[in-house]
C-alpha cells in the first residue's frame, strides 16, 4: 500500500480541495478554511497524535459546515415567511433580502368563501346566462332546455338568479292606474286635471312616498303570490308565481371546473412549496462572528466523524510485544452528539427570532416597564 500523507502540521489555501466549490471566491472563507484546518487538527490531539487526515478533509468539513448552517437559516427563514413568498415569482434572489410580511396568503385564502358571497369578491370571474321565461311554465332545466343560454354545458354553480317581484316605484307612478289615495280631486279642484295623473304637483312630505311603497307592497304580500324560485341540483329551477308574460330571466353562474379547478394561476415561474423558493448558498463574508463559531464547531464534529470513520477500518493496530486499540468509537459517538447539539442550539436560536416570540418578548417588557413604573414614588410639589 502507498504511504499516504496525513496531516503535516499546517497548510495553504487551495481551491481544488472543496468539493463543490461555492465559497471559492470569498476571501474570508479561504483564510478561515486554513485557519479552520489548524484548529481542528489541534482540537483532535496534534501534535501529540498523528491526525490521519488531510487537508483536504478539513476543507470539506469546513464547506460542509457552512452549508449546513446556511439550509438551517434559510429553512427557518422558508418556514417563517412562506404565506408571505407563496405565489410571487422564482426569478429573484432572497438572500439577505429583508422579507416584508403582508396579508397576501390570508387574502388567497379568504377570496374562497368570497367566492360564496354575493358580492364578495373571489379568484373566478362569474358568467352572465339567460333563459327565454314562456308564459305558464314554471320548471326548466337550465342544463338542457333550449331557452337556457347554458344548454348542453357542463355541471355549473349557480350563483345568482335574478328573479324578483317588480318594485313598487314603478305602480306608484303608472300613469293610468292613478295614485289610489283620492289625490285625483284634489288635483282636479287646483286645475290639475288635464294633465297626466302620474304627475304630482303637490308638494307632500317624503314619509308620504314611503308610506305610498309600503302599502304597495303590503297589498302585494296578502294579495299575490310571493316572488320567489327553487333550484335543485345547479339545474332544476322552478319560478313562483307561474309566469303570466314571456320575458327574460337573468342569472349568474360558474363552471365547477373553474370554481373547483386548484391551479387559479397556470404560470410557472412561481414559488409553490418549499423547494422553489429562491435561496441560494449564504455570503460567508456576510456571516457575523456568533454564526463562524457555530460553524467551526460543526466543521470539528465533521472532522471527528471522518477520523473515527478512518480510524474505525483498523481498530487495533500491532505494535512491539503488544496491540493498541483505536479511539474510533469514541470519536464517532462525540461527533454524532455534537451535530445533534448544535442542530438543536441553532434552531432553538432562531426559533427565538420567530414574529411571535418576539410580540411575546415586547409585551413581557412592556408589561415589566408598566410594573417598575407603578413602583417609583410620584414627586410632592410645595407651592
Amino acid at each position: 500500500m502507498a504511504n499516504i500523507p496525513i496531516w503535516p502540521g499546517s497548510t495553504t489555501w487551495n481551491a481544488s480541495l472543496t468539493p463543490f466549490s461555492f465559497y471559492d471566491n470569498d476571501l474570508e472563507f479561504q483564510a478561515d478554511a486554513v485557519n479552520v484546518a489548524d484548529w481542528c487538527a489541534k482540537r483532535l490531539g496534534y501534535p501529540l497524535v498523528d491526525i490521519e487526515l488531510q487537508a483536504a478533509n478539513f476543507f470539506t468539513a469546513f464547506e460542509e459546515a457552512t452549508n449546513e448552517y446556511g439550509k438551517q437559516l434559510y429553512d427557518f427563514q422558508i418556514i417563517n415567511n412562506f404565506q408571505t413568498l407563496e405565489g410571487n415569482s422564482t426569478g429573484s434572489n432572497f438572500n439577505n433580502q429583508l422579507i416584508t410580511p403582508n396579508l397576501g396568503g390570508t387574502i388567497n385564502v379568504s377570496e374562497q368563501y368570497g367566492n360564496e358571497v354575493d358580492g364578495g369578491g373571489g379568484d373566478y370571474e362569474l358568467q352572465r346566462g339567460t333563459l327565454n321565461v314562456t308564459v305558464g311554465t314554471q320548471r326548466y332545466d337550465l342544463l338542457s332546455s333550449v331557452s337556457s343560454s347554458i344548454s348542453g354545458s357542463e355541471a355549473v354553480y349557480m350563483k345568482r338568479i335574478y328573479h324578483y317581484a317588480p318594485s313598487a316605484i314603478n305602480r306608484y307612478f303608472d300613469p293610468y292606474a292613478g295614485t289610489g289615495t283620492g289625490i285625483q280631486s284634489l288635483m282636479q279642484t287646483f286645475g290639475f286635471g288635464n294633465y297626466s295623473p302620474g304627475v304630482n304637483f303637490m308638494l307632500m312630505p317624503m314619509y308620504f312616498d314611503v308610506l305610498k311603497l309600503q302599502a304597495i307592497e303590503l297589498n302585494d304580500t296578502i294579495r299575490k303570490s310571493g316572488y320567489h324560485f327553487t333550484i335543485e341540483a345547479n339545474r332544476y329551477l322552478k319560478l313562483f308565481p307561474i309566469p303570466n308574460r314571456d320575458y327574460t330571466l337573468h342569472f349568474d353562474y360558474v363552471l365547477k371546473s373553474v370554481a373547483n379547478n386548484p391551479i387559479k394561476n397556470p404560470a410557472t415561474n412561481l414559488i409553490t412549496d418549499i423547494s422553489n423558493v429562491p435561496y441560494t448558498n449564504p455570503t460567508y463574508a456576510y456571516i457575523n462572528q456568533p454564526g463562524r463559531q457555530w460553524i467551526r464547531k460543526y466543521t470539528l464534529a465533521l472532522a471527528k466523524e471522518m477520523l473515527g470513520g478512518i480510524r474505525g477500518k483498523y481498530q487495533s493496530l500491532p505494535i512491539p510485544g503488544e496491540t493498541t486499540t483505536l479511539d474510533y468509537t469514541r470519536l464517532l459517538t462525540e461527533a454524532s452528539a455534537e451535530k445533534a447539539a448544535l442542530i438543536e442550539e441553532l434552531r432553538g436560536l432562531l426559533d427565538e427570532t420567530t414574529r411571535l416570540k418576539q410580540l411575546e418578548r415586547k409585551n413581557q417588557e412592556a408589561q415589566q416597564t408598566q410594573e417598575t413604573f407603578y413602583k417609583v414614588p410620584y414627586h410632592i410639589y410645595i407651592g
